[in-house]
């Protein structure tokens, strides 16, 4: 006897709150910065009706007519028990640096709670004063603004590469023990405590997303924004480029939550007769919507800060991790009350993280649970302080001062091709060696009989076009392959290596 969800909307929050995180509101709009604004909405349209939907809808069957988690789930078909030991080796490498990034939103919090926040002027010991200027002023020799440095000098103390580990900063490290701590508390009891804290993890977001929406909508420069997120600046020519597809199909992995195996572990806990098939296109509907309303709140302020700084709105930007913790921080300086803006939008971007970093966990815990349920279905409280300790202690390297380094290596590996990978062959599993027929019986003893024409896209995708597709942009996006970098600094070899290595970890489980 697991147990199921006290209520539908405990599952359904936490499965909107675990696909609506960080990804949607800072990963989505830095990828339209990167792959020409209204441009990388094409494929990212293509890959959730022809990839994410499909993969998101037969996870939710999958775990729901089991009752399983991702690695006993495979018992219908044990030759592919390897892909739910991937999901899991996945979910511990992705829980271990995605807590590191809800570290810098509660290190961003706390250093907001100051009536001046520390990065509006240059004034600061950690400020270099030749290069810093709190304005767009060609006399500098070095146009870097005070977030820039405080993100970089102060937060991060970040070193040369990653070779200089360098010390572990302590204010990092407390911050991440407080987010583990926090973690604990909100699964100690499994989906009986996660489930009630999503009712204000998952919905608070939203609040403070409109509120930024509205009030980025009136500053000056906003229309610039708007007009490179959807508008007339949008460069169609990045739809030539490999890159442009592989990260639209890792972005719709990445916010759905799909391939992890943490739906599989939700929707584990569902009663049999739920209807997974209107859960599925609800949370799916529901997160991109969301992606996309989280485009126009960033953009906005985004592009009131290019018109501040005299720049074109795609200079703005230079990596994904400078959006959230360099650009827009930069942008709500500018505002009146600054940090009260700053608290809500860190606040927001917590528990965003939170709503995440709950379910990579439980798809942890539940495999455990199932392979040995005897021994750890009765004793979840030790299992979770013994998970979360281990990942702390795992997520040190990632608070030193090469941390940010060893984070954008996990997360260009791990978190990307790893995804694809799993993915795919997820979808032959279930469609080719254990029968897509076979499985559509199944979950037609949940949700009931349907008609033939009814079955018609899902059958075309789970047999052919979702895996083809994916196929054709892993193997494209090989072919072009440029290796990775942090902030202009190329990775060594031995890093490079080591980043294939970390996805070998988990798909060596398969063969």
């Amino acid at each position: 006897d697991r147990g199921n969800w006290d209520k539908k909307s405990d599952y359904i929050l936490s499965c909107i709150g675990y696909a609506v995180g960080l990804g949607n509101v800072w990963r989505f709009p830095f990828l339209a910065f990167r792959n020409g604004g209204g441009a990388f909405l094409i494929p990212y349209v293509i890959m959730l009706v022809f990839a994410g939907l499909p993969v998101f809808f037969l996870e939710c069957a999958l775990g729901q007519f089991s009752s399983l988690g991702p690695i006993s789930v495979f018992k219908f078909s044990p030759i592919l028990k390897g892909i739910g030991f991937c999901m899991v080796i996945l979910n511990i490498l992705v829980s271990i640096y995605y807590n590191v990034i809800i570290t810098y939103t509660l290190f961003y919090f706390f250093a907001s709670l100051t009536p001046t926040l520390p990065w509006e002027n240059c004034d600061n010991w950690w400020n270099n004063p030749t290069h810093c200027s709190t304005k767009f002023d060609i006399t500098k020799t070095r146009g870097t603004n005070p977030s820039e440095e405080f993100w970089e000098n102060y937060a991060l103390q970040r070193s040369a590469n990653i070779d200089e580990t360098g010390t572990v900063i302590t204010s990092l490290t407390l911050c991440l023990l407080l987010a583990w701590i926090v973690v604990y508390f909100s699964m100690i009891r499994g989906i009986k405590s996660s489930g009630k804290v999503v009712y204000f993890t998952a919905l608070f977001p939203y609040a403070v997303l409109l509120i930024l929406l509205i009030r980025g909508a009136t500053l000056e420069g906003a229309y610039d924004g708007v007009q490179y997120y959807i508008g007339s600046q949008s460069n169609l020519e990045k739809l030539k480029d490999a890159n442009v597809w592989k990260d639209a199909a890792t972005q719709i992995f990445f916010s759905l939550s799909a391939a992890w195996g943490g739906l599989i572990a939700l929707s584990s806990y569902n009663k049999f007769k739920n209807n997974c098939f209107f859960d599925s296109v609800v949370v799916c509907s529901v997160n991109c919507i969301t992606s996309l309303f989280a485009g126009f709140a960033i953009f906005t302020v985004v592009g009131h800060m290019a018109h501040t700084l005299g720049k074109p709105v795609d200079e703005v930007v230079k990596s994904g991790f400078s959006l959230a913790f360099v650009a827009y921080p930069e942008a709500i300086a500018q505002l009146p009350v600054s940090p009260l803006w700053s608290i809500l939008f860190f606040l927001m971007l917590f528990t965003l993280g939170l709503d995440s970093q709950f379910t990579g966990v439980e798809a942890i815990l539940t495999a455990f649970t199932d392979m040995f349920p005897a021994q750890l279905r009765n004793k979840r409280s030790v299992l979770t302080l013994s998970t979360v300790a281990v990942l702390f202690l795992l997520g040190l390297p990632n608070v030193t001062n090469a941390g940010v380094y060893w984070l954008n290596l996990i997360d260009n590996y791990s978190a990307g091709w790893g995804l694809i990978i799993i993915a795919v062959l997820e979808l032959i599993g279930v469609a080719w060696i254990y029968g897509g027929n076979r499985f559509i019986e199944d979950i037609e003893m949940m949700i009931g009989k349907k008609s033939w024409w009814f079955w018609f896209y899902w059958r075309a995708c789970w047999f052919f076009i979702s895996p083809l597709l994916l196929i054709a942009i892993l193997v494209w996006s090989l072919a072009t392959l440029t290796p990775p970098e942090y902030a202009g600094v190329p990775y060594p070899d031995w890093a490079n290596a080591l980043g294939w290595c970390s996805i070998a970890v988990g798909l060596i489980f398969i063969p």
